[in-house]
């Protein structure tokens, strides 16, 4: 039997996207993520950068779960369209585009 509690408690949403050209020098990943806040919202975290690198965050409060879903798949759709693929989670990256030595 399942419990209540465990039934109705909201389940975390996270899409991991990944673009790369070696061309360009680009390897960049971004995040979005569907929580809830402590306050009873569901907020829709975003995060984004380059491969390697700590990245930017930025969290969006909602009223419910289905207009976090929304806007989570409109962010999906821009992203996608500007050559992002869905990374599945537990698939090795490539490694990180070398760049100029620094010394």
């Amino acid at each position: 039997m399942e419990n209540a509690s465990a039934k109705d408690a909201p389940r975390l949403q996270m899409l991991v996207l990944d673009r790369s050209d070696p061309a360009q020098n680009m390897a960049r990943f971004y995040v979005l993520a569907i929580e809830p806040t402590l306050f009873g919202d569901t907020a829709l975290v975003r995060e984004w950068g380059r491969r390697g690198q700590r990245g930017r965050k930025r969290l969006d409060l909602y009223a419910n779960a289905e207009l976090a879903k929304e806007a989570l798949d409109d962010w999906l759709q821009k992203k996608v369209r500007r050559g992002y693929r869905r990374r599945v989670l537990g698939a090795s990256l490539p490694p990180p585009l070398s760049g100029p030595a620094r010394g």
